[in-house]
């Protein structure tokens, strides 16, 4: 016989995005500046870069320092709290003088090889390692199986094509699909929640080398690299005050239907709903998400 008892999944169910163009459109370009950030602290350097490139007027240098400090703090405390928390290992305290970066953070982070994993191989030894950055990624590989939790065939996401919000693979992930760790993940795993959390030691790496990926600027936009993937930016002004606003945010593209969580979520096991709460930590929205389990018939 058949077996007909209902199947659990999860659905997300996102809290109202804030109205980001109503709260600056027809201000003071200076106040829109300083607004911005503010409203979203958690990647402050990569708000104010935008909005500078936008304008024409970004200073390269500190922004690309100040994103980093932003890419660096956002990975380092999920490697050594955030997960820690979440799989039962204990937290870890952040490396000494990790705002500094540079070989010291790496070495800090993945010992005398002053560099994250290059190849499969180092990259399994590595996992078998006393690291501390390594014990939440090997807990991650022991909870997810190949194929769980994955969301396949999303392209990465591109300065015109990204106006569209149609959904793509605007992650952290998205920065490192080439290296060879991440493609031999992606064959065995899937991009699922080992992938995605990777990612960030390689994101950890090339922010604390200064080697992100630049700034994109034209007159009234900007698509600038954040602690979660891509930022996009366009406004127009006249007379000194923002007439035009819009912009698109990682987490546009992660709760886009059909996109990264959803497709996570239906690759998600019925028996592993309770992994929910790791599975939306590590994709990592700006804005809160509730997961709700509902009964399939």
């Amino acid at each position: 016989m058949l077996d007909k008892r209902p199947t659990a999944r999860l659905v997300a169910q996102p809290a109202p995005g804030l109205p980001v163009a109503r709260l600056v459109l027809g201000r003071p370009v200076a106040e829109v500046e300083a607004t911005l950030p503010r409203l979203f602290n958690l990647c402050r350097g990569a708000q104010a870069a935008a909005v500078s490139a936008a304008l024409g007027r970004a200073d390269d240098h500190t922004a690309a320092a100040e994103i980093a400090q932003d890419v660096l703090r956002d990975h380092l405390l999920k490697l050594h709290a955030a997960w820690p928390n979440l799989l039962g290992l204990a937290p870890q305290p952040l490396p000494d003088d990790w705002r500094a970066g540079g070989a010291a953070l790496l070495e800090a982070l993945f010992g005398p090889e002053v560099a994250a994993p290059a190849t499969p191989a180092a990259f399994r030894a590595f996992l078998a390692s006393e690291r501390p950055v390594a014990a939440p990624l090997a807990r991650i590989a022991q909870l997810f199986a190949p194929g769980e939790a994955v969301a396949e065939g999303l392209p990465a996401p591109q300065a015109q094509a990204i106006w569209q919000r149609a959904p793509c693979e605007n992650s952290v992930a998205a920065r490192h699909l080439a290296h060879p760790v991440m493609r031999a993940l992606e064959a065995s795993h899937g991009r699922g929640p080992l992938w995605r959390a990777t990612a960030r030691l390689y994101d950890i790496e090339a922010a604390a080398l200064g080697r992100l990926p630049a700034l994109e600027a034209a007159p009234g936009r900007a698509l600038v690299p954040a602690a979660r993937g891509a930022y996009a930016i366009r406004m127009e002004v006249e007379n000194g005050h923002v007439i035009t606003f819009d912009r698109v945010t990682p987490t546009d593209a992660l709760l886009a239907p059909e996109g990264i969580l959803a497709r996570c979520l239906a690759t998600l096991p019925a028996e592993k709903t309770g992994l929910g709460a790791l599975l939306l930590d590590i994709l990592d929205p700006c804005s809160p998400v509730r997961l709700r389990e509902v009964q399939d018939a």
